[in-house]
């Protein structure tokens, strides 16, 4: 797995992974290449492909970055289908412990 390695996609991961938490204010550029060690060239290019993806923006008051809604809206698919997969078991209980009759 170590071969397909790539750095670049390893660090934009980790970009999103810390603008997870901080979803309302976003952070400063700055900050974020802090919290991933990299340079302040490196994280502007990273930030114009993650606006051009669609998956951050910029607060044009603070300068902030912040994910869109994009990334946070997959989280109610997982949701969506963990509770799919509880209605399918909680039916293959009943089926199971139901009296037969």
């Amino acid at each position: 797995m170590e071969r397909y390695r790539n750095d670049a996609q390893q660090r934009i991961l980790k970009e999103v992974l810390v603008l997870f938490g901080h979803v309302i204010h976003g952070l400063p550029p700055s900050v974020l290449a802090r919290e991933v060690a990299c340079s302040a060239a490196v994280m502007t290019g990273d930030l114009a492909n993650l606006r051009l993806a669609g998956l951050v923006e910029k607060d044009e008051k603070t300068g902030h970055f912040r994910l869109t809604q994009r990334l946070p809206q997959q989280c109610f698919k997982v949701l969506a289908e963990i509770d799919a997969a509880e209605r399918q078991l909680d039916q293959v209980k009943k089926r199971f412990t139901c009296n037969p009759g």
